[in-house]
């Protein structure tokens, strides 16, 4: 039972929570702003509580979906699904009983954010089968990545203002410029075995494109700092944020497979700085 459990955890990438706190972070921005600093907290508990169950959940049904593809590359043949450790029906249980869950967790809260769930649920589920179709799932892990976001302000403040939706696009950009850092490092046996992303897409332009989707991102945060009228702090934070995202256009330069993942976990402190600096504006203006 003990290795069960431990295969699970595995297949929910628990061990791996680069994940959870990519997800998290816009979370935690939209939680700040719509709550103007201090959000409710139950509203905190069940989404923080719902990130940690989404996510490992969409680990799950992204192996699933993956199960062909798995065992052909290098980095992932070693998945409990596609290294048989799993089957495919323990995996959907493990799956619908995660989105149980968190279902139960939204039930809590108003009407709106209810129904917001049930989008989420489904970019959640169709994100995985996304790279057999399209060149973009990066963008459509940014809109599943995104979508608790707008519902973040539905939940604290019983709808969806600009600023829930400018930062519903930041995040799009931000998972978009991230994973396909990350798509960089399977570039090579994603072309052999068919499977399609935007590192594929972009091919030499890659770097410059994810510069620019880095200035598209750092420029919607800067608007809904406007929106909002969030002061030096937030713009400080921002500004951190800047050079990491300078930082990572170093390590990927020469898109070397070890460097372009560095680049992609280095997102967890971009997260983090532009959180810091809208809970240092907040504290600020509650002391003051």
């Amino acid at each position: 039972m003990r290795q069960r459990l431990l295969e699970y955890v595995y297949l929910m990438r628990l061990h791996k929570p680069i994940g959870i706190f990519l997800l998290l972070w816009p979370v935690l921005w939209a939680l700040w702003i719509s709550g103007k600093g201090a959000p409710d907290l139950l509203v905190v508990f069940v989404f923080v509580s719902g990130v940690v169950l989404m996510r490992s959940a969409g680990c799950v049904i992204n192996d699933y979906a993956d199960r062909g593809f798995d065992p052909h590359v290098a980095r992932t043949r070693e998945r409990p699904i596609a290294a048989g450790r799993v089957a495919e029906r323990e995996a959907l249980i493990l799956f619908a009983l995660l989105c149980l869950l968190a279902f139960g967790l939204v039930l809590l809260l108003n009407t709106l954010t209810i129904l917001m769930s049930l989008i989420g649920v489904f970019l959640a589920v169709t994100y995985p089968f996304m790279k057999r179709y399209t060149y973009l799932p990066q963008v459509y892990l940014g809109a599943a990545f995104g979508w608790a976001v707008p519902m973040a302000f539905a939940a604290q403040t019983g709808g969806v203002p600009k600023v829930g939706w400018l930062l519903f696009v930041a995040t799009i950009l931000w998972a978009t410029a991230y994973d396909t850092m990350y798509a960089m490092v399977d570039r090579e046996d994603d072309v052999k075995i068919g499977v399609k992303s935007t590192a594929i897409l972009f091919g030499d332009a890659d770097r410059l494109i994810i510069a620019v989707v880095q200035a598209l991102l750092l420029l919607a945060l800067v608007l809904a700092g406007q929106v909002v009228e969030l002061g030096g702090y937030y713009y400080f934070g921002l500004l951190l944020a800047a050079a990491l995202a300078v930082y990572q256009q170093y390590l990927i330069r020469a898109r070397e497979p070890k460097e372009c993942f560095q680049a992609f976990l280095n997102n967890n402190w971009f997260g983090a700085a532009v959180f810091g600096g809208i809970c240092l504006d907040y504290l600020a203006h509650l002391n003051s």
